[in-house]
């Protein structure tokens, strides 16, 4: 055996399948500089270098970079030898419909006989997903709800008392581990914390509006990510009941606008955010009422998730999956002070793009098929909110039950090779056991998620997957590079946050050193090699919240 292949010892519990692991090693195409049939840098570089040009127009669903990225990745799939994995086709149909605020939304709140004005995009942004012409709130009563997380597990509900019907909720993002390490998993952010739970909390509890406030350390982004993120045409799933899941009015407050609303209700926002992190906590009516309307144009529409699956040798009728988002923020209408209206979105996510593909190409030329199927999916919507992962986990093509892992990979961080692989959402599933074991031929080792506060787990389209039980598997470069002095990585991540994450700025740029990203491609390659080849089913560990839903599919799957 090659000395590249050697295995090191596996933990007790894959002992017994170390031999295939062997095998998976032996036939996996290495990262290399040329062309070829395997993992290469020259394939690599081409792929994000075409998705991310001008000429696709930042790839957002329903804009004319949209048709390009499609027909552009179905050619890519026919070329590799993946078969098509929708009747009739590789395009796996997502309806969405587009809905976009007429300019002039303006928040007023008043309370005691005074008002403040607070103006659209600068101060606050709203919006509503109700598929509805206008939406309002008319002196809406705020209530101050903390984090607005009912769970019972953590013997926490800010709700507990309080009727919101009529009313809107204000609301702290993140969960109160954030700010108290002694509360809920401490820095390590539930789904509790997402603003997506957020408003899906807000609305169960019947609230009429849900405003939460930005911070930029809970959030994990600045303003300017809320702000371009929610303004311009919105898209969502389209569905029979276009009120459905929805209150009626959803937005964010600057922190600076929240401090004033809290001052016009004679309330200081700081104590209040302290209060809201004791056990206990009770929501606070401020004494202030909100109005503000939005005017829509709506706009159905139909986007695509792109879909290719390699045939099992021996059980076609089981499944690996590999995905990766599509989509970015396409052609904006005010473009910024760069004067650049294209969101290439290269980091995020045509390196996720490029990746799948490369990986498709070293299972395509391995020699030897796998025992299971191997699915490749490129889904649409997910800046929107993990639409196309959404559908899909709704609208399987592939049984869940009878698919054993789901392998997600958006934004490769071109930092270079690094000693260390992070795992989102460390603690989850057995998957990190065959990762650790191809980890360390690369002479590296796992290290948890070093920024657990910004859930980065629950914020790409392996959620949907893992909410239906799939163990999924997500890492992100390691922080511990082999070129660069120790904090260099993090000192790049943080730069590539403020100046480029959903901005313009996301270009490709050839002097990328994508020497690690390579290197995590083969390990990704390695772990979903060995699962497809192994009869086994990876299972989540006792710990996660997604076990209980795994193992009552696979007793319905085997009945």
């Amino acid at each position: 055996m090659p000395r590249s292949c050697r295995v090191p010892l596996a933990p007790a519990a894959l002992v017994a399948l170390a031999a295939l692991l062997v095998a998976a090693c032996a036939a996996a195409p290495g990262p290399s500089g040329g062309g070829g049939g395997g993992i290469t840098e020259a394939g690599y570089r081409a792929t994000v270098a075409t998705l991310a040009s001008d000429a696709f127009e930042g790839r957002k669903p329903g804009q004319p970079g949209e048709p390009k990225t499609l027909d552009y990745l179905e050619a890519q799939f026919r070329a590799v030898g993946l078969a098509p994995g929708v009747d009739g086709g590789y395009r796996q149909e997502v309806p969405l419909v587009e809905i976009t605020a007429l300019p002039g939304a303006e928040l007023t709140v008043a309370a005691g006989g005074r008002e403040a004005r607070f103006t659209y995009a600068d101060d606050m942004v709203v919006w509503t997903k109700q598929v509805v012409p206008e939406s309002q709130l008319a002196a809406s009563p705020l209530v101050f709800v903390g984090h607005g997380i009912v769970a019972p597990e953590f013997g926490w509900n800010d709700y507990a008392g309080v009727d919101m019907r009529g009313k809107t909720a204000v609301i702290l993002i993140n969960d109160p581990g954030f700010r108290d390490a002694a509360l809920f998993h401490g820095r390590k952010m539930t789904y509790y914390g997402r603003w997506t739970y957020k408003y899906e909390e807000a609305m169960r509890q019947g609230a009429a509006g849900a405003l939460i406030v930005h911070q930029t350390g809970p959030a994990a982004y600045g303003w300017e990510v809320v702000r371009n993120g929610n303004t311009g045409p919105l898209l969502e799933a389209d569905a029979a009941d276009g009120h459905a899941g929805r209150v009626a009015i959803e937005g964010w407050l600057t922190l600076e606008a929240t401090r004033r609303v809290f001052a016009l209700a004679g309330q200081e926002f700081e104590a209040l955010e302290r209060a809201a992190t004791r056990p206990g906590f009770r929501a606070v009516p401020l004494e202030a009422q909100a109005t503000v309307a939005v005017h829509n144009s709506i706009r159905r529409a139909r986007s695509a998730n792109v879909v290719g699956v390699l045939r099992g040798a021996r059980r076609p009728g089981e499944y690996v999956i590999y995905m990766a988002h599509w989509d970015h923020f396409g052609r904006s209408l005010a473009p910024g002070a760069s004067g650049d209206p294209i969101y290439h979105g290269a980091v995020d996510n045509a390196t996720g793009v490029a990746g799948i593909l490369e990986i498709a190409k070293a299972f395509a030329h391995a020699g030897r098929r796998p025992e299971r199927s191997v699915v490749f999916m490129a889904v649409t919507g997910e800046e929107s909110g993990l639409l196309g992962s959404a559908h899909y986990g709704a609208n399987p093509l592939f049984p869940l039950a009878r698919t054993a892992a789901a392998i997600n990979i958006d934004a490769l961080a071109p930092v270079g090779r690094t000693r260390d692989v992070e795992v989102i959402g460390y603690g989850a599933s057995e998957l990190e056991d065959l990762l650790r074991a191809q980890a360390a031929r690369q002479g590296r080792v796992l290290r948890p998620d070093s920024q657990p506060e910004k859930g980065f787990f629950f914020r790409s389209d392996h959620f949907n997957l893992a909410k239906q039980g799939v163990p999924a598997l997500f890492i992100k470069s390691g922080v511990d590079s082999r070129e660069h002095p120790p904090g260099w990585v993090e000192a790049e991540e943080q730069d590539y946050i403020a100046h480029r994450y959903h901005k313009p700025a996301d270009r490709y740029d050839p002097a990328w050193d994508v020497s690690g990203s390579l290197e995590d491609l083969a390990l990704l390659y390695g772990v979903g090699r060995h699962v497809a080849d192994d009869a086994g089913w990876p299972a989540w560990y006792p710990t996660s919240e997604f076990r209980a839903t795994r193992e009552r599919s696979r007793a319905a799957a085997s009945r």
